[in-house]
């Protein structure tokens, strides 16, 4: 029996009528009577929580454990313990033996969520269990078996992380049997205004206020945003004005004052080596791209002091009876300081190379951890590391 695409929009709060949206969620529902294994990708705030749920509750398991995990937020030396269990004694604070999520789950669903974070010796035990359905707790030689539907999700690239050597090729191809990918925010201009009603009404009925409503340049400005934390970036900031403003009428300039990437999105595209533009929304980065201008202009500056120190620049000629000789001595000295000056390097790129590193080394290589320390995303924390040789 066919199940009805806004039925099941209502019972999980879908909200949008965007046609890659509707073909995420009918993926779901054909995927979900079946025992594969989903892929679903997307970038961070877009609701991929939603679809291991849509599965779920549609497949013959729906009477079965539901468990959701984070990988990106369970320590790397417990995350085996976490998933497959461990016995008592089997490490320090073992005090009991403990059951693992693969255990508890067993006929049901397990959703690993940010799997793309999931240290290597964990991939492939994973790998074993969803060519095997077997695990071993951790500390422990007795094999078990166990029946768990696996639903991942990630808002990384893992084909790009596997040719980095980043996650295992094997692993990646068995989890993506069913690929869904959900759209991001921007993708979708003819449901951010619909979102927005349906946040402020929620939360108009729950703080017992009048809703806000926005005037026609609100709208177009919303619509027209890019919306880089997505759908989770809309809620939060719809509920912050509904909260904050007394007036329920909300204008463009009371909207534009809750954009914080505003601004951000006005600079020039940078033309990369590869000729692939890019805007660059982290003012970190932007904050780079200064400095390296900077950089340049001084050694231009640098250039040019030690040509005329040289004699290689005509200068204008000066009436020098006006100014005391100065001491032989001192032309020598100049000449040597410019020489020295030109020697110096205004290194920028290794001053970050070292910062990347010394986070990277703090954090054993998390590259999740290491990126949230420095105040940049993933994305960037990969490309650079990429384009400084740290793999």
């Amino acid at each position: 029996m066919k199940v009805d695409l806004q039925q099941i929009k209502q019972r999980f709060g879908i909200i949008g009528n965007n046609p890659a949206l509707n073909r995420a969620i009918d993926i779901a529902l054909q995927v979900a009577p079946t025992d594969l294994s989903v892929l679903i990708t997307g970038e961070s705030g877009v609701g991929k929580e939603t679809f291991p749920q849509i599965i779920h509750q549609n497949s013959p398991r729906k009477h079965g454990q539901y468990i959701a995990v984070n990988c990106g937020a369970i320590p790397a030396g417990t995350i085996d313990s976490e998933l497959f269990g461990h016995e008592k004694g089997s490490f320090t604070d073992a005090r009991s033996e403990r059951k693992g999520y693969f255990e508890v789950a067993d006929g049901g669903t397990l959703f690993l969520d940010e799997v793309g974070e999931l240290p290597t010796q964990t991939q492939a035990y994973l790998l074993r269990v969803l060519e095997t359905g077997e695990f071993m707790r951790v500390g422990s030689s007795k094999v078990q078996k166990t029946n768990v539907r696996i639903v991942a999700a990630t808002n990384v690239n893992l084909a790009q992380a596997v040719s980095q050597g980043k996650f295992r090729e094997d692993l990646f191809y068995r989890l993506n049997t069913i690929p869904i990918q959900i759209p991001p925010l921007r993708e979708r201009s003819e449901d951010i205004h619909l979102l927005f009603r349906k946040f402020a009404s929620d939360c108009a009925e729950k703080y017992r206020m009048p809703t806000i409503r926005l005037e026609d340049d609100a709208r177009t400005l919303l619509t027209n945003y890019r919306w880089p934390g997505n759908v989770r970036e809309l809620k939060n900031i719809t509920e912050r004005i509904s909260v904050i403003e007394e007036n329920r009428d909300i204008s463009a300039d009371v909207l534009r004052f809750y954009l914080p990437n505003l601004e951000i999105e006005k600079f020039p595209v940078l033309v990369k080596q590869d000729n692939e533009q890019k805007i660059f929304n982290s003012e970190r980065e932007i904050l780079y791209q200064v400095l390296f201008d900077m950089k340049k202009d001084v050694t231009e500056l640098k250039k040019l002091v030690h040509e005329i120190m040289n004699g290689n620049v005509q200068m204008p000629a000066v009436d020098e009876s006006a100014y005391s000789q100065p001491h032989p001595l001192h032309h020598v000295q100049s000449i040597q300081e410019a020489e020295a000056y030109e020697e110096e390097t205004l290194s920028l790129e290794d001053v970050e190379k070292d910062m990347i590193r010394k986070a990277l080394e703090k954090h054993n290589g998390r590259r999740k951890n290491a990126a949230s320390d420095l105040k940049i995303s993933e994305r960037t924390l990969y490309r650079k590391i990429k384009e400084y040789n740290l793999e």
